[in-house]
């Protein structure tokens, strides 16, 4: 099989699983890594034996990496998309698309302009779990689906990220950190959003930092830190959303519960790849754990861009797509939006959710 040369930028702590997992799928060639800081590009080269360590406009300028996973920080995923979309190659960045809705719009219209493609984690939909659901549905397990509800409760990130700034600045915050797996698996599994109400607050103007190089520094919070609300589907669902980094005690709340005419689901954390799955039918008494479906239960990491390879190599539509990356950015900022005005806010985008994947797949084969 070909495989597609790819190259890294960014080559902070996501990059690892990356690096790790962009050896494992047939499709990919990890030829290059790149950094502001080379020192670190060269030090994640060594470690996950990728042939060379270069700088950003290095790896942009050659002519043989044709995907650009694009891993720096929200506030750079645009810029480094717009110039890895001007130098010929497809694009795969990590959640967010990008901070703002014009940013995303940005850099869709560059990849229509030229003729590339442009992708986004999470990938986490891919993995067994929530496949798995995802055929339950389909098969009719739970009948028609009518509502659902998602938590992701948390205390923030200052307690354990080295580095915890950003998730409190512009283009942070639960909504924007997290809410890009639950809408994503909610997209997936319910189709595209139509409208959305929203509610936000703040628990606390300043956070210090207890981990371990920047303790007892002090974080200003300039982003809303509780996120809540209500969306419904085009097909009819309606669903209950809330993420939260105000959560200091501990929450017993499911990751997603999707409940339908026959029956309710209950769907694994969407930042994982696994399970469990469990399903509770109309008169049963007790919630029965369903097998995963043969696939990716662990961190697979890197299948959305050995996706988009195995889309080129194979002339069909990369799954991780940009359409549906925009469609989640927007809906986030619906939340904001809904809450800022008091009113609804009506979606603008939609999307086609992504094809499931072919059953008997070879491990680390995509077609």
């Amino acid at each position: 099989m070909d495989k597609i040369k790819v190259g890294i930028i960014g080559c902070g702590k996501i990059s690892g699983i990356y690096m790790e997992n962009c050896a494992k799928f047939e499709a990919l060639d990890l030829v290059a890594c790149a950094d502001l800081d080379l020192s670190r590009a060269r030090e994640q080269a060594k470690q996950y034996h990728v042939p060379r360590a270069c700088s950003v406009d290095e790896l942009l300028q050659d002519p043989d990496i044709q995907i650009v996973i694009n891993l720096t920080i929200p506030a750079a995923h645009a810029e480094v998309c717009l110039r890895a979309l001007e130098s010929g190659k497809h694009v795969y960045v990590e959640k967010p698309l990008a901070v703002t809705r014009e940013e995303g719009l940005a850099v869709l219209e560059a990849a229509r302009r030229h003729g590339l493609m442009v992708g986004s984690a999470p990938e986490t939909f891919f993995g067994a779990g929530i496949q798995t659901a995802l055929k339950l549905i389909q098969d009719g397990a739970i009948g028609r689906p009518v509502s659902a509800a998602a938590f992701m409760m948390s205390r923030g990130h200052e307690f354990w990220h080295p580095d915890p700034e950003f998730y409190y600045a512009k283009g942070g915050g639960p909504m924007f950190d997290m809410g890009p797996y639950y809408l994503t698996a909610l997209i997936q599994l319910l189709g595209p959003i139509q409208r959305i109400a929203g509610m936000t607050g703040k628990a606390l103007e300043q956070r210090t930092i207890t981990s371990e190089k920047k303790y007892g520094q002090s974080i200003e919070v300039e982003v809303p830190t509780h996120v809540s609300g209500t969306l419904q589907f085009a097909h009819g669902a309606i669903a209950t959303l809330t993420t939260s980094f105000d959560i200091f005690g501990g929450s017993t709340m499911p990751p997603i519960e999707i409940h339908g005419t026959e029956g309710t689901l209950l769907v694994p954390d969407p930042n994982s790849f696994g399970g469990p799955v469990k399903l509770r039918r109309i008169g049963e008494e007790a919630w029965t754990e369903v097998p995963l479906l043969p696939g990716y239960a662990e961190n697979s990491r890197g299948i959305g861009p050995a996706d988009m390879a195995s889309a080129l190599l194979h002339g069909r539509p990369h799954r991780a797509s940009g359409a549906l990356a925009y469609h989640v950015l927007e809906a986030m900022w619906g939340f904001h939006d809904a809450s800022d005005a008091g009113t609804f806010y009506e979606m603008q985008s939609t999307c086609t959710p992504p094809a499931p994947l072919p059953e008997g797949l070879e491990p680390y084969q995509l077609d």
